[in-house]
């Protein structure tokens, strides 16, 4: 039976549902410690009213193919992954002093924008620097919270916060290498790509497809696999560990594939659909794959370009499109379509010989394209 988009009108729709109840729940816990705390709360709600919810697809199907049943605790289980997600949104805005988020003001533009508006002492972007740290490390603890009252067994949530936990250290090592990348000028592709594993592809693929495979595992009987009884502990551990690593085989290149997605966007994309300026990331001097084989592959007028506008705060419109022609004339944007469609080719191949079930090998696949072939 086809499966409509991996069924993502669907997810979205519960876990969504699952994020305002838990939301909500705060609300209330919130508003009565005092009422200044409620503009957070709001900051929050529009902040996780946008986003594809592909981290808590992945969660979903990893569950599904792995012998999870379908049932409300795993979409608040997967739901748990959009709150890091959001925290870590809120961290990144700070420290790329990025004015816009899916559309709107970032949140410590939103609350600086708060602290002008009411002449309050002090530096409004300070206050709203301050803010934003703060609602980030509110969402980094809401997310265990959300799984511990997602309803699932306590064996199962304590196996999947040590996804969690993994997830966390990863994309944090993603995140510093990055950073360290921009002041450092770092620009060689393979350390691009080790930024990329680590700060995308396993928090955006890999670790959403183990945390649901390891709810399933505990929730259901240890040797159960897809269609079969419980009745071979020695085989259901095998295919376990087997379905792991078909998940690792198919999510790093699909994650990969996702940034390398994401860096065109980046500089190609149309901000009506990005919800952001395509300026942001040449200003910003992000390090990424593309601008490496442009870097590798410039001659000296190419680098000269690349060199004087990349990690430049000031830099106008002229000089991104400038940048632009250096990419597509290197044949660094054909370079990286072609990296894009090899690594789908080579995740789809994983699937193949997965021990998982025909519709979860399915749902995979489309969410495959859905992740890489995206215009937002």
């Amino acid at each position: 039976m086809a499966i409509s988009p991996a069924e993502m009108p669907r997810i979205r729709s519960e876990v969504g549902a699952a994020l305002a109840a838990f939301i909500g729940r705060q609300r209330q816990d919130l508003g009565r410690i005092s009422a200044d705390l409620l503009p957070c709360v709001d900051a929050i709600d529009d902040l996780l009213a946008g986003g594809k919810r592909l981290r808590a697809g992945f969660c979903y199907w990893g569950w599904r193919a792995c012998g999870g049943p379908d049932g409300r605790e795993i979409f608040a289980a997967a739901a748990a992954l959009e709150l890091l997600h959001a925290s870590a949104l809120v961290h990144d805005d700070v420290m790329d002093a990025s004015d816009t988020r899916r559309g709107q003001p970032a949140v410590h533009r939103r609350f600086a924008a708060r602290h002008a508006a009411a002449g309050w002492r002090g530096s409004a972007a300070d206050f709203g620097a301050g803010a934003a740290v703060l609602i980030g490390d509110l969402l980094l603890a809401w997310t265990d919270e959300m799984l511990r009252a997602s309803g699932l067994a306590p064996d199962a949530v304590w196996r999947g916060l040590g996804e969690l936990d993994a997830m966390r250290t990863e994309v944090f090592s993603g995140q510093f290498l990055d950073l360290v990348g921009q002041v450092s000028g770092a620009s060689g592709v393979d350390s691009a790509l080790r930024v990329v594993t680590y700060k995308s592809a396993k928090y955006t693929v890999e670790r959403p497809l183990h945390l649901g495979a390891e709810l399933a595992c505990a929730t259901r009987p240890a040797a159960a696999g897809p269609g079969r009884a419980a009745d071979d502990p020695a085989r259901g551990h095998a295919d376990r560990l087997a379905a792991r690593q078909a998940f690792t085989d198919y999510g790093i290149p699909i994650g990969i594939a996702f940034q390398l997605r994401d860096d065109i966007l980046g500089v190609f994309g149309d901000p009506a659909r990005t919800g952001k300026p395509v300026i942001d990331d040449l200003r910003e001097g992000k390090r990424t794959v593309m601008l490496a084989i442009a870097r590798e592959r410039a001659d000296a007028g190419q680098a000269a370009v690349l060199d004087r506008a990349i990690g430049d705060p000031l830099l106008s419109e002229q000089g991104a499109r400038q940048v632009r022609a250096v990419i597509t004339g290197t044949g660094a944007l054909a370079e990286c379509e072609a990296m894009i469609d090899g690594n789908v080719k080579d995740a789809l191949a994983a699937l193949d010989s997965a021990p998982i079930t025909e519709e979860s090998k399915s749902a995979l696949a489309d969410l495959a394209v859905a992740a890489t072939a995206r215009t937002d």
